[in-house]
């Protein structure tokens, strides 16, 4: 994930801003009921298969990611390889999955469940459906968060 070296971990006074200015990825760490949660501030690209899968060696990872591009991309990695991923997941007719689609069922449902032209509540249901399944919840105050524990990643940012 990191050319073999840990990774830098450092405490950022305003994170969400700092960030911006980084040519590397930083994510915000945040702990859940038994699990980690991990914020990428930097570009909203999401993070590479690459280090997605090596992040899910022992552990299960979800990823999601959008910016006002486009791009809404769902991705589940688990023992250190990506299992299932679903992109353009607000456009239902747009909506491309590849993997194991058993893994996306309980999102599928739940997006399917909402208005067509619903683009925040799709986006919500992502954050519900990845609380649901992993336990760690996200609550909108930790953008505003002060004094943050954030890792620096060493590969260059998309």
């Amino acid at each position: 994930m990191n050319g073999g070296r840990d990774p830098e971990q450092r405490v950022m006074a305003y994170p969400p801003e700092e960030a911006l200015e980084a040519d590397e990825p930083v994510l915000f760490a945040f702990e859940g009921d038994g699990a980690w949660g991990l914020l990428e501030f930097t570009h909203g690209y999401g993070l590479s298969d690459q280090v997605l899968a090596t992040v899910s060696e022992g552990a299960r990872v979800w990823m999601a990611s959008w910016h006002f591009k486009g791009g809404h991309t769902v991705v589940y990695a688990a023992d250190g390889r990506i299992r299932a991923r679903m992109r353009e997941f607000v456009f239902g007719d747009r909506r491309e999955e590849d993997g194991d689609p058993s893994a996306l069922a309980g999102l599928r449902a739940l997006l399917d469940g909402l208005a067509r032209d619903d683009f925040d509540g799709k986006c919500a249901a992502v954050f519900a459906f990845t609380e649901q399944t992993t336990g760690v919840g996200f609550d909108a105050d930790q953008l505003l968060a002060e004094n943050a524990p954030v890792i620096v990643l060493d590969v260059p940012a998309p």
